[in-house]
């Protein structure tokens, strides 16, 4: 019987290629200004899209967040912000610019302005377009020529991968979040571990996530190796999208609601693999090296090179150690940092804004912190301001800024130097990720709180 990634696949099979290829159609495209070039070239060839009410464009990873910015502020992020409006100008798409509601982080507003629908298909020129897979959408980032395909025929050629169940089930303890959830997944299973693979999130721990949680959790699906992930949308994913202002409205949202309800895996599914894990089991989680998989509980301590029989292993845990600075055997909580950052499409929600100001609230960053909080848009930048949480983070000494991608790429200049440990909550530790040298701790937004007034990595639940 058919998983729901099966569902979905046969429900947008345009021809059957053989050899498990497939011309599927896609329904939505989204487009940030790292492309903007790409899309400007694409426009000034004479191509026309194959249907431009499909294609949605906003800035959000070379633009500055700086307080009071504009679209030129970072000068390159500049050009690409331009290239990109011109092009959907010419093209007739959808541009949500700076300042506009719908301005944010390309995998933060399709989900909150209902672009991303259950049983939908989403791309992207981006790796982390798995995180729209919590609202049930089978959703994947795409290279350039796919990117051009799409846009001029709404379809796309791709080979059906595998599939993966991964069943979360028991309660999450204190200070335990779904970024804590993920973190201890890939640090368990490896971060090759959905390599050809789609992964579909399910269990009792999955079900008590709310919409943003999960969205989250997804978000890390491609650091474990796998293509995207996924979660059968249920009363919690319909309640989130009613009232979106790209939803159905009405009798039209109730006739959506009837199908997202039979987007589900039968019980007697098969997956290619399965694996299990109890979240009870979970501690608040933090990495300590220069991979995702490098993740331990923030009670542990840092492993060195005997914590693996492969010598190729031995040797990268070896350089991971040599490049954050750090002693095998020694407990990660009480690493003294500098920076923290506090956004990207992992954990920039108001439910993320909300843990971190808890944590905030009523404390001081420490004297040798600099501490950012970076809204993953114009909506949860307001919807913050209107319950004071900025006020909150401004007079616990964190800077509040202005919605996109920021530190986690550092593709608009915004970077840590040489040496600097910065806890983040995003998604990548790699080696340069967060500026040439920089050295990067993944955490929650609660975990990097607790960093920032702290002044050192440390267990949230001592606060």
């Amino acid at each position: 019987m058919p998983t729901l990634i099966d569902k979905i696949w046969a429900a947008h099979g345009v021809r059957d290629l053989g050899d498990g290829w497939a011309l599927l159609h896609i329904d939505r495209t989204l487009v940030h200004d790292l492309i903007g070039s790409m899309v400007e070239q694409f426009a000034d060839s004479g191509r026309t899209l194959a249907d431009p009410d499909l294609v949605f464009a906003t800035p959000d990873h070379a633009v500055s967040s700086a307080p009071g910015r504009t679209a030129t502020t970072y000068p390159l992020g500049g050009r690409l912000h331009g290239a990109l409006k011109e092009a959907c100008a010419k093209l007739g798409v959808r541009f949500f610019d700076i300042g506009q509601e719908g301005q944010g982080i390309v995998h933060v507003m399709g989900p909150e302005l209902g672009l991303v629908l259950p049983g939908t298909t989403v791309i992207c020129c981006d790796s982390h377009t798995c995180t729209n897979g919590a609202l049930g959408a089978l959703a994947f980032g795409v290279g350039s020529t796919e990117m051009v395909h799409a846009l001029a025929t709404s379809t796309l050629r791709m080979r059906k991968p595998k599939q993966m169940r991964l069943t979360l089930d028991g309660v999450l303890g204190q200070g335990v979040t779904a970024k804590d959830v993920i973190l201890h997944i890939i640090g368990t299973l490896g971060a090759s571990a959905g390599v050809e693979h789609l992964v579909e999130y399910a269990g009792s721990a999955v079900r008590d996530m709310e919409v943003e949680a999960r969205l989250t959790l997804c978000n890390l699906s491609v650091e474990l190796g796998a293509r995207s992930g996924i979660v059968a949308p249920d009363e919690k994913a319909i309640a989130y999208l009613r009232g979106r202002r790209y939803a159905p409205a009405g009798a039209q949202f109730e006739q959506a609601g009837a199908y997202w309800r039979s987007l589900f895996s039968d019980d007697d599914a098969v997956f290619d693999r399965e694996e299990a894990i109890d979240v009870a089991a979970v501690a608040p989680t933090v990495t300590w090296g220069t991979s995702p998989e490098d993740a331990i509980a923030v009670n542990g301590v840092i492993p060195g090179p005997d914590a693996s029989k492969d010598a190729a292993k031995q040797r990268s845990i070896a350089a991971a150690l040599d490049y954050m600075g750090l002693e095998a055997g020694r407990p990660i909580a009480g690493t003294p940092i500098d920076r923290v950052f506090i956004g990207s499409c992992t954990n920039s929600r108001i439910s993320d804004l909300r843990a971190a100001a808890a944590i905030a609230r009523g404390r001081r960053v420490a004297p040798n912190v600099s501490a950012w909080v970076v809204p993953g848009s114009v909506a949860v930048k307001r919807a913050a301001e209107a319950e004071g949480l900025d006020q909150v983070f401004l007079d616990a000494g964190f800077e509040w800024r202005e919605p996109g991608c920021s530190m986690c790429v550092a593709a608009n200049g915004e970077q840590a130097g040489p040496g600097v440990r910065v806890v983040s909550t995003s998604n990548r530790n790699f080696v340069g990720r967060q500026g040439p040298g920089t050295r990067t701790h993944l955490a929650s937004p609660a975990m990097a709180a607790a960093a920032a007034v702290a002044g050192a990595i440390i267990d949230v639940r001592s606060l």
